[in-house]
């Protein structure tokens, strides 16, 4: 049985956090459990070839695997709730209000496979329904795997991730394939653009601020000035009073970056 030697496990301990935020220090049996076999069918011998051979990989495809095989990507529709419950009740029938251009910019941040972006396009249906024309409502999904953004993409999804959804949800914003799956209807998967970006980048390219921002699960992976450097990027990229949503299990810590705490992983830009 093949195991990572120091060395080369501080190596990709440090090629993750340095490229990808990833803090991997305290994963090395995780990083040994899932990557042994991949390695061992790949045709390597030990940790430090197959290493030497994914970071040496000037298309990206082999440290594409590497994300997708060390973090985890388990999400569903309709997840933390009263999230979208406070995005219609709270922030919708302000901007609704106060929105000249009805241009409303969501971003899903490290969006996974999808089911947050599509479940954020049918909380905004539902609440606009027949004036939804006269907006643009366009929601941003990015992701660093090129893998689980080909699921979002697709659409499809097992039923098991549909499980936290109203019966009528599932009947208006979903075609039946088979007895275990499901595919998203086209009036919600056309309101969604999926995108790969890293959070790491230095500057954001948006050319406009968003009003809302969910970036959750995500942080879990980043360690405490890895995410006092995104908090600000996030805060940056939001219009005065907008929102972030982040996991429950996050925390934003003492250094609040300006924005001001709501409730349970909901901040504002103050």
């Amino acid at each position: 049985m093949i195991v990572i030697r120091d060395k080369d496990f501080w190596e990709l301990v440090e090629y993750m956090k340095k490229n990808f935020g990833i803090n991997l220090s305290q994963k090395k049996t995780l990083i040994e459990g899932r990557l042994r076999n991949y390695i061992m069918d790949k045709g390597f011998e030990d940790f430090e070839g197959y290493i030497k051979f994914a970071l040496a990989d000037i298309t990206g495809k082999e440290i594409g695997v590497l994300i997708n095989k060390l973090t985890t990507n388990h999400t569903f529709f309709l997840r933390e709730s009263k999230h979208y419950e406070f995005l219609a009740q709270t922030i919708l029938p302000v901007i609704e209000k106060n929105s000249l251009d009805k241009d409303l910019r969501i971003w899903s941040a490290g969006c996974s496979s999808g089911e947050e972006a599509y479940t954020i396009a049918m909380v905004l249906d539902k609440y606009f329904k027949s004036k939804k024309h006269l907006w643009d409502l366009k929601i941003l999904a990015t992701d660093i795997s090129a893998k689980v953004l080909e699921t979002g993409v697709r659409g499809i999804y097992h039923k098991e991730s549909l499980e936290n959804l109203p019966n009528l949800w599932k009947l208006n914003y979903f075609t039946r394939i088979d007895e275990n799956t499901y595919q998203i209807g086209e009036k919600i998967k056309e309101e969604v653009v999926f995108r790969i970006f890293n959070l790491m980048e230095k500057n954001f390219p948006f050319k406009k601020r968003f009003h809302v921002i969910f970036c959750r699960n995500v942080m879990i992976y980043f360690d405490q000035e890895t995410k006092r450097q995104l908090f600000k990027k996030f805060y940056d990229s939001l219009e005065l009073g907008g929102y972030l949503f982040i996991g429950h299990s996050e925390s934003m810590g003492k250094e609040n970056i300006g924005f001001n705490y709501i409730m349970p992983a909901i901040y504002q830009k103050g």
